[in-house]
């Protein structure tokens, strides 16, 4: 099951910056807002791979920095590596090199995304800034509609709720 991530409001946070890197997980965030904004997953003949409602949320974080002058950049993370907390060396030297350029960094996904984040930009005056927050995790139903289009219908999220137990098991007991 994927996260279920929830946008941050970060505007207050990257207003003392001229420059910000965003650099997102491939499949938490944009399942997320795919959901969150009952849109296409992925819809291969129209956008590839990439995730409308997620795109569309990249640029509303970078059209408002941008208007201000400030210059946004976004990295991605390809294959081999399918999340974003867990990268091969060279995604973290590719990162490191991008990243000097930039003097904040948003991460749109989990707490083990920013963490590895922060550690791969730790000796570096890169700022690094979570963009979104984990609310759960997702119970969704994966659908594939002619032409490749993949939707996901949410059932539910398991709530992040610390120190409650859910009262039965998955088995039903």
């Amino acid at each position: 099951m994927p996260l279920h991530l929830e946008p941050r409001d970060i505007s207050a946070d990257l207003e003392r910056f001229s420059s910000v890197l965003i650099v997102s997980c491939p499949i938490c965030p944009p399942m997320s807002l795919a959901m969150q904004r009952d849109s296409p997953f992925i819809e291969f003949f129209k956008r590839g791979f990439k995730t409308g409602a997620f795109e569309d949320y990249i640029q509303s974080i970078r059209q408002p920095l941008e208007q201000r002058g400030v210059r946004t950049g976004a990295y991605v993370i390809y294959t081999p590596t399918p999340t974003m907390c867990i990268w091969t060396k060279g995604q973290r030297n590719r990162l490191l090199k991008r990243a000097r350029d930039y003097e904040a960094v948003v991460v749109l996904g989990c707490g083990s995304a920013a963490h590895t984040v922060q550690e791969i930009l730790r000796n570096t005056a890169c700022n690094v800034i979570q963009g979104m927050r984990t609310a759960g995790i997702t119970n969704a139903t994966l659908t594939v509609r002619f032409p490749l289009t993949i939707t996901l219908d949410m059932h539910h999220v398991l709530r992040n709720d610390a120190g409650r137990q859910p009262a039965n098991d998955a088995r039903g007991r």
